[in-house]
């Protein structure tokens, strides 16, 4: 059985680029551990995954930082 490739992506948090295998079903960051509040504050400010070293840096409690979404008029 095929497996989907890994998609080149930028972080939306740092603006670098990293390969996502989430959609492969297999990504470094499924290893990373984040509280259900802090997951529902990445969602809300961040479209897209983030970079492994930004999910690490937010997991050991580093703030937020970068484009919050567009807000509607």
């Amino acid at each position: 059985m095929a497996t989907a490739p890994l998609l080149d992506a930028t972080c939306p948090r740092c603006g670098g680029g990293f390969e996502c295998g989430a959609q492969a079903g297999r990504c470094d960051c499924f290893d990373i551990r984040l509280t259900e509040p802090q997951r529902q504050a990445l969602a809300a400010r961040y479209s897209g995954c983030l970079c492994l070293a930004c999910l690490r840096e937010l997991a050991a409690g580093e703030p937020a930082r970068g484009p919050l979404p567009a807000q509607p008029d």
